[in-house]
């Protein structure tokens, strides 16, 4: 009996028990805390579905549908993700105009952005689709401009132009141009195709080409961008360089054809 009180009065007694009991207090935590954490996760997107809910029955519902199933004023949105809505609210171009021409056009936007993203949740709750972009995915870093460049070419450029200066399509319709838009929203409209566009998803573009593709557009369109030919004719292409040839070129040639003529009837009065 002495033996064992002496052990309970070893100097040490007191740092096992004290370890003992933080040993339990982690445990306790690792058990339910992963669960509290996942639960509080979970009511927040709740919250955030029903805000956009309400959001989307004031500003939406007429044309959409009370679920997002469409009508004839507007398109399902059941599966189109949550970077079609960001993209479409962000740049103004939802809520659409009662009366509107050929497409819809970019204007000021009605909405903050928590607003925006609480709209997206909704939209996104319909059905499964493209998620909003991080800034790792349309940000610069690592991205190559060279092979930017040569992709934008080969499946933008027809309506984009060349350096995405924008262009005229059928029926008033037209590619808007991309000069200071934010790359996210360039990343999400080659996600999702708005409107005359076409998608591109990573099955066509990877992530890696799209970040390519917002470099290179950045890199011909910033304040820093230096044309090595000279004048940069709005950065149209041939369409331009070949107006110019045949004004200014054609120009010149009929006024050295007149001087010739002019001089060689000149000299034959003489």
């Amino acid at each position: 009996m002495k033996k064992l009180s002496a052990r309970r009065r070893h100097p040490l007694a007191a740092v096992v028990v004290l370890l003992l009991a933080l040993a339990c207090t982690g445990g306790v935590y690792a058990v339910f805390a992963p669960a509290g954490k996942a639960q509080a996760e979970e009511t927040a997107q709740s919250l955030t579905i029903e805000e956009g809910k309400k959001l989307y029955a004031v500003g939406c519902a007429s044309c959409h549908g009370t679920g997002g199933q469409g009508t004839s004023d507007g398109p399902s949105l059941v599966g189109v993700g949550a970077a079609s809505v960001d993209f479409q609210v962000s740049t103004g171009r939802m809520p659409a105009a009662t009366s509107q021409g050929a497409q819809v056009p970019k204007k000021k936007n009605i909405y903050s952005q928590a607003e925006i993203d609480q709209l997206a949740a909704y939209i996104a709750s319909l059905g499964a689709g493209p998620a909003v972009p991080t800034e790792e995915q349309y940000g610069s870093e690592g991205a190559d401009i060279g092979k930017g460049g040569e992709l934008f070419r080969n499946n933008c450029a027809q309506c984009h132009n060349f350096t995405g200066k924008g262009g005229a399509l059928t029926k008033g319709k037209y590619a808007p141009s991309l000069e200071g838009v934010d790359p996210k929203h360039i990343y999400e409209a080659m996600l999702t195709g708005p409107q005359n566009m076409p998608s591109f998803p990573d099955t066509t573009l990877s992530e890696q080409n799209k970040k390519d593709i917002i470099a290179y557009l950045h890199a011909v369109n910033s304040d820093e961008t230096v044309n090595p030919g000279g004048l940069e004719l709005g950065g149209l292409g041939p369409v331009s360089e070949g107006l110019f040839a045949w004004i200014f070129g054609l120009g010149a040639l009929i006024a050295v054809a007149v001087w010739v003529a002019a001089r060689t009837a000149k000299a034959k009065k003489s």
